[in-house]
């Protein structure tokens, strides 16, 4: 009878765990959690997590699902990034989320594509992420866009007539976001000068050398946070004097402790400014601050970077898609994503007929380098 009682038992716990993995719909969450873009990678995946961990479940056709998030790293490495894309596709996800990066972003993209999941960038803003492709779509603005927002600050705020950019050697987000600052700068009546460093340089004393000697009245580069923080440390180092203006990769705690106690001027574009929705703050911080591994992967303190809150957005953007397509099948859930609009805590969300969200302004931030602190400087727009 025991025997008997103790089998009954069991086949019904093996009923409950199929009932239960029958209602789980998985999220991939595809991003560096190594490599020179995996600080960045960390802190876009912790928007992700908080989102997630706020809202855990999500009903779908009439039924809830828990929602299970299937991480895959990247590796900041378009090398490694096919291999991180099949991983999720072979977990069986109904929709991707990523990637901080957008050489590794194209990278995956048509693994994604050719099992017909859908993928949402969070801050990846090379162009080519969705051009061509209607799996592909993106809750951050585009490089086009933030390249001439900040050649517009660099000439009209600034004053500078010649602008020195410095990139990584063959990197998309890089080489991408300077040619369109280069074409704005120029257009308004600025000399450029375009140089770049091999991967995994370290030593960019050269390169600052040929922009104090070219006559450079501001460095443009926009860069990883792992060479950001060199580039800027060295630039303190020479006492070299023109300001340093950086894309949506700057944005970080980790790149402001660089400039902390240096002479260093530093500005940014970015999606969001700290204070601009207090209810995510409050929760954010809240939750980094009660979390030690959370807090080590956002650099050590609560300061909110903007690709968290990207992240968090592109979670919500994946629930809503979720719950019109009634069913957790990856193809119906593209479907339904070209006309899904949210409120999410960088604004208001809807896409254009490329995928794109639309938006029209970046917030421009400056290091306090007394402080450690991103200080709010003006919201660039572009005509």
């Amino acid at each position: 009878m025991k025997k008997f009682v103790a089998i009954l038992l069991a086949a019904m716990m093996l009923l409950s765990v199929s009932a239960l993995a029958e209602n789980v719909v998985k999220i991939g969450v595809y991003e560096p959690a190594s490599g020179d873009s995996g600080a960045g990678g960390k802190q876009e995946t912790l928007g992700v997590q908080y989102a997630n961990l706020e809202t855990p479940t999500v009903v779908i056709g009439g039924e809830e699902y828990k929602v299970e998030l299937v991480y895959a790293d990247n590796g900041s490495s378009t090398d490694k990034a096919p291999s991180a894309a099949q991983e999720l596709v072979s977990a069986g996800v109904s929709v991707v989320l990523g990637s901080y990066g957008s050489g590794v972003s194209i990278a995956g993209s048509e693994y994604f594509k050719n099992a017909n999941i859908p993928a949402i960038g969070l801050t990846c803003t090379n162009p080519q992420v969705t051009a061509g492709n209607s799996h592909y779509f993106r809750v951050c603005f585009l490089d086009p866009f933030q390249g001439t927002a900040l050649a517009n600050y660099a000439s009209k705020a600034l004053g500078a007539k010649t602008a020195y950019c410095l990139g990584e050697l063959g990197n998309d987000y890089d080489q991408g976001l300077i040619n369109y600052f280069k074409e704005a700068f120029e257009g308004l009546g600025g000399t450029v000068i375009v140089d770049a460093f091999p991967t995994n340089n370290a030593d960019f004393t050269s390169y600052l050398t040929n922009a104090e000697m070219y006559g450079a009245e501001v460095l443009f580069c926009p860069v990883s946070i792992a060479y950001s923080t060199l580039i800027i440390q060295q630039a303190a180092s020479m006492n070299l004097a023109f300001p340093v203006l950086g894309g949506d990769t700057l944005d970080s705690n980790v790149v402001v402790a660089a400039a902390v106690g240096t002479n260093i001027d530093l500005t940014v574009t970015t999606f969001y400014q700290e204070g601009a929705n207090p209810t995510f703050d409050e929760g954010f911080k809240a939750w980094l601050n009660s979390d030690a591994t959370a807090l080590a992967n956002n650099g050590g303190n609560d300061m909110i970077s903007a690709v968290s809150v990207m992240g968090y957005d592109g979670y919500y953007m994946a629930l809503a898609a979720l719950q019109a397509a009634g069913t957790t099948d990856s193809a119906a859930v593209m479907a339904v994503l070209p006309s899904m609009e949210i409120d999410g805590a960088s604004g208001h969300i809807v896409f254009d007929e490329n995928g794109d969200a639309v938006r029209n302004s970046a917030f421009v931030k400056k290091a306090n380098t007394a402080t450690g602190d991103w200080e709010f400087v003006t919201e660039q727009t572009v005509e």
